[in-house]
């Protein structure tokens, strides 16, 4: 088994998930940390049994002791810190989206190519087995040609504190602002419906319109150094490159859904049900003479593994390197796009 030494760079909440998993993994090794601040940088050592903490990403690269690194840092750093891991050899899972604009994430995409070395972007969602299981499902030409679908991803943090107090912690803050580089949830979670949707299709989108809100939330619209002016709800239509239609739609303000996912997929031979609700997945299928009585069948999907063990995976050479930094940017494009139709009022622009 090909030993792998992996760097976090960043130990923010997501940074803990990654060490959790990846130690997890066996042939793996947790050699070293970054941070710019030295006290959570000293906690997530010690949390995680990690050697080495630099308080510099060029500190890191000088001491180049390791193989690969999963980036962990907040979005506006994705860019500036991938690209000299890219020139200096190393594997790289970055956190989503790639970057904050396509800009950025085509520079990035070239680099990891022309570099040859893994690069995968963490769509979370591409764990989920019923996402999977569908995918194959329509590559397999189970519902036939597509036609139409409807995507969605509600969350309701803004009306319940069920993930703890939106209002007055720096963590879902920044969220809401674009000064502390958010890009509201069609950035945050718009990435993910998006993924869901055209991954499970099969296709690319072609053409976008989409409609942004941002809603007060605080008197003069801040609280302490947050300007909330990052988007809150997003309603977007998608026409896929065979002309398929469809919609999605992403909010914080959906009352009873804490973090849910749900597309509905419909082809010339039958539809699909794809739902991730309360951390399960589920998937349904009305298929074939079921049509003409819409019966819907609830269909297996066997576990997937996770975005973690696939960019080892495919680090030792024993799986594909999926999703990958072309795939980031070409999602980013599409983001571009709809803050830029948002901006004209909804037009439908091409991609």
């Amino acid at each position: 088994m090909q030993p792998v030494r992996l760097l976090i760079l960043g130990t923010g909440g997501m940074a803990k998930n990654h060490a959790a998993h990846f130690a997890a993994i066996p042939g793996v090794t947790l050699v070293a940390g970054v941070d710019t601040r030295p006290e959570p940088l000293a906690a997530f050592q010690a949390a995680h049994g990690i050697a080495h903490g630099f308080a510099s990403l060029g500190e890191a690269l000088a001491w180049g002791g390791f193989d690969a690194v999963t980036n962990a840092t907040p979005d506006a750093a994705h860019h500036a810190t991938t690209l000299p891991l890219l020139a200096a050899g190393k594997h790289v899972l970055c956190e989503k989206p790639l970057a904050t604009n396509a800009t950025h994430a085509e520079e990035m995409a070239e680099a990891a190519r022309v570099a040859g070395v893994v690069n995968m972007v963490n769509l979370s969602y591409r764990n989920v087995a019923a996402l999977q299981k569908a995918a194959a499902m329509v590559r397999e030409g189970a519902i036939g040609e597509i036609r139409h679908f409807e995507a969605s991803y509600l969350q309701s943090w803004l009306t319940q504190p069920a993930w703890g107090q939106w209002d007055r912690e720096p963590q879902w803050l920044w969220r809401l602002s674009t000064a502390h580089g958010s890009k509201g949830v069609l950035g945050d979670v718009g990435i993910h419906i998006l993924d869901f949707a055209t991954f499970i299709a099969g296709l690319e989108a072609r053409e976008v319109s989409c409609l942004l809100q941002t809603f007060d939330k605080a008197p003069e619209g801040r609280i302490g150094e947050y300007v909330l002016d990052a988007n809150d709800s997003a309603t977007l239509q998608l026409r896929l490159t065979n002309g398929a239609l469809g919609t999605v739609a992403a909010t914080r303000f959906a009352t009873g859904h804490l973090n849910d996912l749900r597309l509905r997929i419909f082809g010339l031979a039958g539809g699909l049900e794809v739902s991730f609700e309360k951390a399960e997945s589920r998937l349904r299928a009305c298929l074939g003479p079921d049509a003409q009585t819409a019966t819907w069948t609830e269909i297996d999907c066997p576990p997937v593994p996770t975005i973690y063990q696939r960019f080892i995976a495919a680090i030792r050479g024993e799986g594909p390197c999926e999703p990958d930094f072309a795939r980031g940017a070409g999602l980013q494009r599409l983001l571009d796009r709809a803050e830029a139709s948002a901006r004209g009022g909804g037009c439908l622009l091409a991609l």
